[in-house]
């Protein structure tokens, strides 16, 4: 009775998965799209061309029977291309799928852009229109040039509103203003004692 199995006690051992080592995924994503890249080149296309008609030529035209490897029906070849098949479609799903979550975080960083471009320039038009608002009131440089022009003809003409200049004054505009009375002159006290 050799055995050292104590039947009262769990072994701890029995049941552990052995962890395999995982490989990196982004690593294997990287491998994978350059592959799918490289098999839609037409460099790809013409090694393999090559590569074939050699192998069917070396295989057909050989001297003697001992250098063939691969007869007539190419079976080997046919293994090969069965082979590569069954690596290049799951590598090229894989990089499919790499390209799609890439496609998707950039759809989502666009909507996101455009959301910001949206609110910004909603933001902007606001501040444009209170900006237009606020300079409805503002006098332009020909409003300034033509009071000028009217101080200097009243300062000319002995303080005489004439009716070329008549429609440039504010107050005029109103209805009350050409009834109201002049303003009586402030007396100051000190002048007057």
């Amino acid at each position: 009775m050799a055995r050292h199995d104590d039947l009262s006690k769990p072994n701890l051992n029995r049941g552990r998965r052995i962890e395999l080592p995982r490989p990196n995924e982004d690593a294997v994503g990287r491998a994978a799209e350059r592959t799918a890249r490289f098999f839609g080149t037409a460099a790809y296309l013409i090694v393999q061309t090559f590569l074939v008609l050699i192998w069917i030529l070396f295989n057909t035209l050989a001297v003697t029977h001992r250098i063939h490897f691969d007869k007539y029906p190419f079976i080997l070849l046919n293994l090969a291309f069965s082979t590569q098949a069954a690596y290049a479609a799951p590598l090229i799903l894989l990089a499919q799928g790499r390209q799609e979550e890439r496609d998707r975080q950039q759809v989502e960083l666009d909507r996101e852009t455009a959301r910001r471009t949206q609110s910004d320039t909603e933001y902007l038009a606001r501040e444009l229109a209170s900006i237009r608002i606020a300079l409805a009131d503002v006098a332009t440089n020909d409003d300034l040039d033509r009071l000028a022009e009217r101080v200097a003809d009243l300062m000319a003409g002995g303080g005489r509103k004439t009716k070329k200049h008549k429609h440039f004054d504010r107050d005029d505009a109103r209805p009350d203003a050409e009834h109201a009375e002049p303003a009586e002159p402030a007396v100051d006290p000190d002048a007057a004692s």
